[in-house]
């Protein structure tokens, strides 16, 4: 498929009111896999959440549930945080996720919001600032987990520190900082995470990928679409 046409398939999966998490994250980064079978990757998807199951079930609490999941997906299976080469493209794309087994926390968080919705948990992601996290629900709370740390869980003290760590000294953590994270949100932010980066390698093809992804995503937003209009200047003057 040409990446034309991946940016169409892009534009029709998060046209829709709902739409799926999975299939939105697979399609970042298809332009460099134009012939990549998407959907086989949302089958291992679904096998990874059919040997997870039986470990949920199993469990008695909403936190051993919880921990079920980061249990296999981390310490079972061996997906782990790219410290390495964080700033790696492909730490973003949920296939060559899947396919290496490291990625950063939006990534991983990806990875594991879509298995817990397979096995049946209320998983959701938080746009915390400087470091994506995953909430799940426990009875009548909310366990806070860092999918990047594997699977690491946060008390409020440990969340304030992290907020320290990533925004101020002085941050105080407010409920807005540990709210839910749409679906558009978390696509936008994996977005904007990439832009950052073939930004600084000067990738103006690949920063076009994300900015026609990113103008479809807020289409009243005037600053992406004056930025989108400059940078196809600067690509067609490349050509």
């Amino acid at each position: 498929m040409e990446t034309a046409a991946r940016l169409s398939q892009f534009v029709d999966v998060v046209g829709r009111d709902d739409f799926a998490l999975d299939q939105a994250a697979l399609l970042i980064g298809a332009w460099d896999y134009p012939e990549r079978d998407l959907e086989a990757y949302r089958d291992q998807l679904g096998a990874i959440a059919d040997y997870t199951q039986p470990f949920v079930d199993v469990a008695t609490s909403g936190i051993l549930r919880a921990r079920a999941v980061s249990d296999c997906l981390f310490d079972r299976l061996g997906f782990r945080g790219n410290t390495e080469d964080y700033y790696d493209p492909r730490n973003s794309f949920l296939s060559d996720v899947l396919d290496r087994k490291t990625g950063i926390p939006i990534s991983l968080s990806v990875l594991y919001l879509e298995v817990a919705r397979r096995v049946g948990l209320l998983a959701q992601g938080v746009n915390f600032p400087g470091h994506f996290l995953v909430r799940v629900a426990i009875e009548d709370a909310w366990l806070f987990i860092d999918p990047y740390t594997r699977g690491r869980t946060l008390a409020p003290a440990d969340l304030e520190a992290l907020l320290r760590k990533t925004t101020t000294p002085s941050a105080v953590l407010e409920p807005s900082v540990i709210a839910a994270a749409s679906k558009r949100q978390i696509v936008s932010r994996i977005l904007v995470n990439l832009a950052g980066i073939y930004g600084r390698n000067g990738d103006l093809p690949r920063s076009l990928d994300v900015l026609e992804r990113l103008a479809v995503l807020e289409p009243s937003n005037p600053r992406i679409a004056r930025d989108l209009t400059q940078l196809r200047e600067r690509v067609d003057g490349l050509n």
